[in-house]
Order: C-alpha cells, then structure tokens, then sequence
C-alpha cells in the first residue's frame, strides 16, 4: 500500500493481491508477440516477463479522502466468489478488508464505493457471504454503477457477451444483492461525486465503463479502470485485450482519454498497473509515451 495527496484529495492504494500473472497469448491473443519482445527493455520486469510471454498485473483499489468523504474505486475479486471461467479469481480467502483496515478504513466507513465498470475484479468485495447470503460489505456506502453497465449485465436483459463464462454469477452475487438493498446509484451523462470528482463515460471495456476525473487544485488524475492492461497500450492504444466487449469502441475511448491526460498533464492511474501504479503520460510524434512514473509511497 502507499498514498499521495493531489491537490486537496488524499489517495491511498490498497492491495487484494499484489501480482498475478497471466499469458500474453491469451490476454491479447491478436497482438503480434514481436510487439511486445521489442517492448521488453522497458516493460520488464514490472509489467512483462519475455522468457516467459507472461503479463504481470496488480488487483487493487484505490481509497480516495475528498471533501470530508471516503471513496473507495473498484473492489476487486472478492472472497468466497465463483468463478470457474477465471480460475485466478475463484473462490479467493484475501485479508482484503484487513488490509483496508491497516490504512485506516473499516467497511462502515466508507461513502460512495465507484464501480469503474462491472467486470468481476471490479465489483467483487461490493459484498460478502455472510449466514449463506450476500450482503453488501459497505452498508453505509452509496454505490455508484454505470446504467449501462447496469443494464447490460442484468442476466434478466439477455445480452450477449464476450465474456461469456468469465462473467457467470457476478451480476447476481455482487450487483444485485446491493441494488436490492436500496444502495446503488445508476448513472448515465454524467456523476460529480464532489467538487474534485467527476465519473464520465468512456465505452468499450464494456458498455458502461467509466473514467473517475480528479481536479483539485492544479493537480489532475485520470483513474480509468480497465481502459488499459499494460502500458504498451499507451505508445499502442489499438492493441486490445481480450476482455474488451467492444474493442472499436474501446480504442476510440483510450485514444481520447489519453489525449485528455497529456493534455491536462493528468496522472493516469489505471486498476491493474503494478509497480508504481500510476503514470505520467505526454503526446510525442503523433502518439503517446510515458514520461515518468508516481509511486505510492
């Protein structure tokens, strides 16, 4: 774990676990593995590891202190959940609450949960097994959910998804169990949480998948969920990994919140980045590099 402050926010970086790695191959089956070879003197050993064409990633959520409120984006996998179509994820035990705990933030503390988008490592620890049943973990919590997402992953709307498999239970062990407990919020154009966030659509990773905003101050930040998996995406942003619905659509949204972040010289923080955890992005040669990294400290 680790915290910076920007402008009047303070945030804080919690950990369910801390490095999982999965296969290049199947996380971005149609990326040209050359790609990623010539990308390795900068990309290991945090993100890639060659020799082994292996993805490294970080699950995580980050608490956010604004305005006299705790914010906590993204809830990870969860424990006791089943995910048959993502082994990694399946029926966890992590002392993820305990880690919360260690910064300072015990369940009935927190006040808006954000839901980057409703994918099962985003939403997982919105509830827990308790007796049998799932209950929402942050009772006190509003829970601010994309309509789109909402909708879209309602099992009783019929989508179909990509994901098939990989989505098997989650709407219905870790969104629903919070909407019928009157908690959520479901939100379309638009949500300023306060003066310093704002949620905005950014489409693709799924239907509804969103982009926190923070301005404070003269400090920006971007946290943007699953909108990249690895920092190639972001001298790349056409590579896709598999987990995109909507890989068109995907693209159009990480090429305009990269040009916003470079733009406003924004921190982007996506979920799943390990090592620092968050980046430093500027526009170079018709394109985007990373300038420099923020650690949590």
């Amino acid at each position: 774990m680790g915290r910076i402050t920007l402008g009047n926010v303070e945030i804080i970086r919690v950990f369910e676990r801390q490095l999982v790695q999965m296969p290049r191959a199947v996380v971005f089956p149609d990326s040209d593995p050359e790609l990623w070879r010539r990308n390795a003197d900068w990309l290991e050993p945090e993100f890639f590891e060659a020799g082994a064409d292996e993805l490294r990633f970080s699950m995580q959520s980050w608490v956010l202190r604004s305005e006299g409120r705790t914010i906590l984006v993204d809830t990870g996998i969860g424990n006791a959940k089943q995910r048959p179509g993502m082994p990694a994820f399946h029926e966890l035990d992590t002392p993820y609450l305990a880690e919360l705990a260690a910064v300072g933030v015990a369940p009935e503390d927190v006040d808006v949960v954000v839901c980057t988008h409703v994918h099962s490592d985003h939403v997982g620890w919105n509830t827990q097994l308790v007796d049998g049943e799932w209950v929402p973990t942050f009772g006190n919590a509003r829970y601010l959910i994309s309509r789109a997402d909402f909708d879209f992953w309602d099992p009783a709307n019929g989508h179909e998804a990509r994901s098939g498999p990989r989505m098997a239970s989650v709407f219905e062990d870790s969104v629903a169990p919070v909407h019928q407990a009157g908690l959520t919020e479901l939100w379309d154009d638009h949500y300023d949480i306060d003066a310093n966030l704002r949620l905005e659509p950014a489409p693709g990773h799924t239907p509804g998948s969103a982009v926190l905003w923070l301005s404070s101050g003269t400090d920006r930040a971007a946290f943007v969920g699953d909108l990249l998996h690895s920092p190639l995406q972001v001298v790349e942003p056409d590579e896709s990994p598999c987990f995109d619905e909507d890989e068109a659509a995907a693209r159009v949204s990480r090429r305009r919140v990269l040009a916003r972040v470079a733009g406003e010289r924004a921190l982007l923080v996506p979920a799943h980045f390990p090592g620092a955890g968050a980046a430093e992005v500027r526009a170079e040669a018709g394109g985007y590099t990373i300038s420099g990294w923020a650690a949590f400290q």
